[in-house]
């Protein structure tokens, strides 16, 4: 199963990881999109991020090498999952950062998003 959750993290996170690199602005007018909608939008943040943190943890239990790094992430997922659906006025604070200016944070988190994805394809493929 876990071999099963890896790949399906190598693709999620190489396709978000794309398009954050390839589309920052439509990024931007996304999270203002949810902003504006206010505590409903950061609420639809969490529920976009839940269910892959939710896989993650469920089905991906491994602690030790390369996999840890998903485990982690998987995590991370759920404590943001967390934030936007328990604390969201919280979450409109951290989302008020967003603005096209800074756009490029975004291609930032998508080279993240794409070498965890070749990170992860290289643990799949050495083992």
């Amino acid at each position: 199963m876990e071999r099963s959750v890896e790949v399906l993290a190598i693709i999620w996170f190489g396709v978000f990881g794309l398009s954050h690199i390839l589309q920052p602005k439509a990024w931007v007018e996304f999270f203002i999109l949810l902003r504006g909608k206010g505590e409903a939008g950061a609420f639809v943040d969490g529920f976009l991020n839940l269910p892959m943190a939710g896989v993650i943890i469920g089905f991906h239990d491994l602690w030790s090498g390369i996999p840890l790094v998903l485990t982690l992430v998987g995590w991370g997922l759920l404590i943001k999952s967390l934030i936007r659906l328990c604390a969201p006025k919280l979450a409109l604070r951290m989302m008020a950062e967003v603005s096209m200016e800074r756009a490029r944070g975004f291609q930032v988190a998508g080279a993240f998003f794409v070498g965890l994805a070749g990170l992860l394809g290289y643990g799949l493929y050495a083992r």
